[in-house]
């Protein structure tokens, strides 16, 4: 039954994502490695261990999960701006209407991905019209 017989509006799906995006997969992998590199924080890192030992949450939690709070890297937004452009239209096929992205650092990251994924499909989907 859709929700439209009952007088609602349609549901409205979100996915919290964490963007990678570089001029090449290497760069991109770099930096993810980058990110995910428990060693530059091994005290913090061992804390979360101990933490997750005696939780009664959900134990699969990978060291990107660890690095990106969120579990956003399990999004895929990892790679050059055309991979994450078809990655996020893939979100958009299976119905998800809102992106939460996370960037670090913050301001330079989201105007990358502003310049390099934004800009550059507005700029695509003119063209095809």
């Amino acid at each position: 039954m859709s929700p439209e017989k009952f007088g609602l509006p349609r549901m409205q799906f979100g996915v919290a994502a964490y963007a990678i995006v570089r001029d090449s997969e290497r760069e991109a992998q770099q930096e993810l490695q980058r990110i995910t590199d428990v060693k530059q924080n091994a005290a913090g890192y061992q804390n979360y261990q101990q933490w997750l030992a005696n939780t009664q949450l959900e134990q699969r939690v990978s060291l990107e999960e660890y690095s990106v709070s969120n579990r956003g890297l399990r999004s895929g937004l990892v790679g050059k701006p055309e991979q994450v452009v078809e990655r996020i239209a893939e979100f958009e096929d299976a119905g998800v209407d809102l992106l939460l992205l996370q960037f670090s650092p913050q301001l330079e990251e989201m105007e990358r991905f502003s310049s390099q994924v934004i800009q550059n499909e507005a700029k695509t989907l003119a063209k095809a019209v």
